[in-house]
């Protein structure tokens, strides 16, 4: 029913909010230097941008209104992720206005971005620690994760001051780079939101079998396989949602998109990602799931080093890796669904992984 509602409320509504976006003047501006690299993306200009608002929205609608008909009440976790959902939208908003008002490029610097989403997350890793339930749970861990805790690199055995230290940092780093990994891929129509809906379909899917799995409710022969994740029903729930509001969004925004999602879109999508990868323990299969991502943000560094490196060579036409496609001459429809091909078939194996890893430890 959430995902239900909030893929309604994208696909019918996001008109409605694209008359509001024209009637406020918010359209897409194209950096100067990507206009003469890419003269494609000069048409591109003007187009109503800051779209993330709406599968925003559409989240918090279908969450709220599926939990309360269903009979029940939000519960902590999946608050945490709307918490960073909305706090990393947040930071991307003043980004986007910011360059809608000026009608140039240059919205926050990279550090005042780094900074605001500081502010997010750090309030979200402090109360993930806290607020045990009945059965002493918390929505987060001071263990780096893969497909569960991983005991042996538990943060806090350093001690409780040091291991707050290392925990924040480890959750800031995570953060940070996800939510520009989602930026660096939002360049082309659709890429970022149809990408997102294979990494966040993926998570609904691995707290839901957590839920199944949980050790609160799973028979006793089976504990060596139990999740000790609180509130997983929840994070599916909203992960679904999530999801679906992206699939209505991604109906307006497939090649030739007729509304950006803008850096308000593309931190939100970073922030759920985050927010699920630590809230179900599977905190380095991030890398495998968001394989995407990773791509994007890796060639950009790559780029960059190969640059110094070598004293003015590139290793790529452009960097993101995407934008070289571009630039070998790869139409835009061609280099948007191969790409979501490779993010499915990545988000399919974590899947696949994760469960395999279940069933050494049941069988």
């Amino acid at each position: 029913m959430a995902a239900a509602i909030s893929l309604a409320f994208t696909l019918f509504l996001t008109p409605v909010f694209l008359r509001l976006f024209r009637k406020w003047g918010w359209g897409q501006v194209i950096r100067t230097p990507e206009a003469i690299e890419n003269p494609n993306h000069e048409a591109k200009r003007g187009t109503p941008t800051m779209g993330g608002v709406i599968f925003i929205l559409g989240t918090i609608v279908g969450y709220f209104t599926g939990v309360y008909v269903g009979g029940g009440v939000p519960a902590l976790s999946a608050l945490l992720v709307i918490w960073l959902m909305v706090g990393f939208g947040a930071v991307g908003f003043i980004d986007d206005f910011m360059k809608v008002r000026s009608q140039r490029s240059l919205g926050l610097s990279g550090w005042r971005k780094i900074i605001g989403q500081l502010l997010v997350i750090v309030p979200f890793g402090v109360v993930a620690l806290n607020f045990p339930n009945t059965f002493d749970q918390t929505p987060a861990s001071g263990a780096i994760s893969l497909f569960r805790d991983i005991t042996w690199l538990n943060l806090f055995v350093f001690g409780a001051i040091l291991g707050w230290v290392l925990y924040l940092v480890w959750i800031a780093i995570i953060g940070v780079a996800t939510s520009n990994s989602v930026n660096l891929t939002d360049g082309l129509d659709g890429l970022a939101a149809g990408a997102s809906v294979f990494v966040v379909g993926a998570y609904s899917l691995i707290a839901f079998w957590q839920f199944k799995q949980a050790c609160t409710v799973v028979e006793t022969e089976a504990i060596g396989g139990c999740y000790e994740v609180r509130d997983p029903f929840n994070l599916a729930i909203i992960a679904a949602s999530f999801a679906a509001g992206l699939i209505g969004f991604l109906w307006w925004n497939a090649p030739k998109a007729k509304v950006f999602m803008g850096d308000v879109g593309s931190m939100a999508i970073g922030g759920v990602i985050t927010a699920m990868a630590i809230l179900t323990r599977t905190e380095l299969l991030l890398l495998v799931i968001a394989g995407v991502f990773v791509l994007s943000s890796g060639s950009v560094i790559l780029q960059r080093a190969y640059f110094k490196a070598t004293r003015g060579k590139r290793l790529f036409l452009m960097s993101p890796f995407h934008h070289h496609l571009e630039m070998r001459g790869w139409p835009e429809v061609t280099i948007v669904v191969r790409l979501w091909i490779i993010s499915g078939l990545l988000a399919v194996s974590a899947v696949g992984l994760f469960y395999v890893e279940w069933l050494t430890r049941v069988n």
